[in-house]
């Protein structure tokens, strides 16, 4: 079994930063270590350098446009240099006018054309052009600019969910693999029922895919069990402990974000809460074609409705939600309220 959920959950990132105004110096060290290019490091700087307020609160974020955020997973068993495909594509979006947070996950199964290269499963862009090359496919592929993205791994994934407490979280069902390739260090063991997991029971939780629905569901199990974390990460408990959180996952996290930027996003995911979050797969069952390539399965997409289908989302409606139906009275019920207004009479 591949390394699934290699690098799968940083939107979580974005909402303990909310806390950041407390804790200044832990956050401006960290955001020194995670950043990509040393064209974006803060080393040394004071709070006021990187937009901070007299009260250390975290700066406002001043566009109005949509930001959307790739959280990309890799499997860097192989592939160009010892990096391979990405295992798990995610998209993080958040409005700033309104406040309301999407989160989606791509199926990596997607047959896509990526830019410069020809057509093929979207989860190949990393492996041919890292970061950047996937951030541009994905863009292609939904229709909206892509502005940052962010990297963790297995074992950020576990430290991080280590650090907060752990999870909550109700299993669907028995959850059982031999991962023989990996020695069966990521052997998968859970029982069914609401119960609490560590940073590697989660981690178990987020990479099964061995039933029926395979990565439809897998893709489902992590945009439920990253809401969770969400809510979590935005309780008090969490934010006291948030210098430990950030120590703890320093070395797992990559990105291209500025220091100012992270700042400044994590008091609007804060704002944006949890809570309302709208989580979707892309692209939905119903756009969704399957064929074959090379003998190889793939998901193929029309890329005109799917760009329509994300207008729709963002503009707050849903085209493929099933439709409520209206609540009617049985005659039963017709007769019992009869009854009631000729005995009032």
């Amino acid at each position: 079994m591949a390394r699934a959920v290699k690098r799968i959950f940083i939107i979580a990132l974005l909402l303990l930063l909310a806390g950041i105004g407390y804790y200044t110096y832990a956050f401006l060290n960290f955001a020194n270590n995670i950043q990509k290019s040393d064209s974006t490091k803060f080393g040394g700087l004071l709070p006021k350098q990187v937009g901070l307020t007299d009260n250390n609160a975290p700066p406002k974020w001043e566009g109005k446009e949509r930001v959307n955020i790739l959280i990309l997973g890799g499997d860097s068993r192989g592939g160009n240099n010892g990096v391979g495909r990405s295992d798990s594509i995610m998209i993080a979006s958040i409005d700033p006018m309104t406040k309301k947070m999407h989160l989606f996950s791509i199926l990596r199964d997607t047959y896509v054309k990526i830019p410069g290269v020809g057509n093929d499963r979207i989860n190949a862009a990393y492996a041919i052009g890292g970061p950047n090359l996937s951030m541009k496919t994905a863009s292609d592929l939904l229709g909206i600019p892509i502005q940052y993205y962010v990297m963790t791994d297995f074992e950020g994934f576990i430290a991080l969910v280590d650090a907060i407490g752990g999870i909550e979280i109700d299993v669907e069902k028995d959850m059982r693999y031999r991962d023989s390739a990996d020695n069966h260090q990521y052997d998968i063991n859970l029982k069914k029922g609401f119960q609490h997991l560590n940073g590697e029971q989660a981690l178990q939780y987020v990479r099964f895919r061995h039933d029926a629905l395979s990565d439809y569901a897998r893709t489902e199990r992590q945009r439920k069990f990253l809401k969770a974390v969400a809510e979590k990460m935005q309780t008090t408990g969490s934010l006291i402990r948030l210098p430990k959180i950030l120590n703890s996952i320093d070395p797992y996290i990559e990105t291209n974000l500025t220091t100012t930027d992270m700042l400044k996003l994590g008091a609007l995911a804060y704002e944006a809460k949890a809570e309302g979050m709208v989580t979707k797969q892309i692209p939905p069952a119903e756009l969704l074609v399957e064929r074959r390539v090379g003998g190889a399965a793939v998901l193929s997409v029309d890329r005109n409705k799917l760009h329509s289908y994300m207008k729709s989302l963002f503009e707050g409606r849903d085209p493929y939600a099933p439709e409520e139906k209206p609540v009617t009275q049985t005659h039963e019920a017709l007769g019992r309220d009869k009854g009631s207004m000729t005995k009032k009479e």
